[in-house]
């Protein structure tokens, strides 16, 4: 479907304003020069999910460039999963520049915005955050940048891991409480903690293995094997320390709830 397609059907009502611009956002391509990206910075307004930035194996250089036409298009960015020893150097340069960055406890993904506008306003989703150990909290941080990129507010319940299970307890009244949403549960090891809550809760629960452990089962492969064969309804797994994917998923099913109540 072409543009003068799309516009004749606005023109005609067969399509809604907000329908002519998720097709439009299609169209939203921005290339970056060398052939190094071509970046979808409408994606928001197609899926209400912003277009983000893995590091993992980029130049810093080319982190840099794609992160600039992002931000000279939405005005906030988010770089996931950068490598420690370049992590400072983006903080640095970007702060340089006059931007904020939004940094969590021993996480590799970073917030970038121009001012506080920028952002995605609050759309009344709520989502609780919960880390088995202290060792787990760097994705559950990434959990929740994902969700402040997507307009949500957080709850954060962290080192709650089910040896000290009544530590738990406290945590879960105060978001239930609090009318969450969905539940983000993050854990190492066993990887058991999710499956407890989900017992515990009537809300969703997004459970998230984290690479954390040794032995058999080590680098998340047991706590992901314990989420797949939890026998409690209601949780859903995502892949071995993706915290973003879990914050992304747990933000659509908040705002959506939220926008329809």
């Amino acid at each position: 479907m072409d543009l003068k397609d799309i516009l004749l059907d606005y023109y005609n009502d067969k399509k809604s304003l907000d329908e002519v611009i998720k097709t439009l956002s299609l169209f939203s391509i921005e290339y970056i020069e060398n052939n190094i990206a071509q970046i979808d910075v409408n994606r928001d307004l197609r899926k209400s999910v912003p277009e983000i930035v893995l590091a993992i194996n980029k130049k810093t250089m080319e982190i840099v460039s794609i992160s600039d036409k992002i931000l000279e298009k939405k005005g906030y960015v988010v770089i996931s999963k950068i490598r420690p020893i370049v992590i400072n150097k983006l903080i640095n340069h970007f702060k340089k520049k006059g931007f904020f960055v939004e940094k969590g406890h021993n996480c590799s993904t970073i917030l970038i915005y121009d001012k506080i506008e920028a952002l995605p306003s609050n759309k009344g989703g709520k989502i609780g955050i919960i880390c088995g150990g202290t060792s787990d909290i760097g994705i559950a941080e990434e959990a929740r940048i994902a969700s402040l990129s997507m307009g949500c507010s957080t709850i954060l319940g962290y080192d709650v891991g089910i040896s000290g299970i009544q530590r738990l307890l406290l945590s879960l009244k105060e978001m239930m409480s609090n009318n969450v949403d969905v539940l983000v549960v993050v854990a190492g090891m066993e990887g058991a903690l999710p499956s407890v809550v989900t017992s515990l809760v009537n809300i969703p629960v997004i459970g998230v293995p984290a690479s954390v452990g040794y032995g058999f089962g080590s680098n998340g492969v047991g706590s992901l094997s314990s989420m797949l064969q939890s026998c409690s309804f209601g949780l859903a797994v995502v892949n071995i320390d993706n915290g973003m994917g879990a914050g992304i998923f747990a933000s659509l099913i908040a705002n959506r709830g939220r926008s329809q109540s």
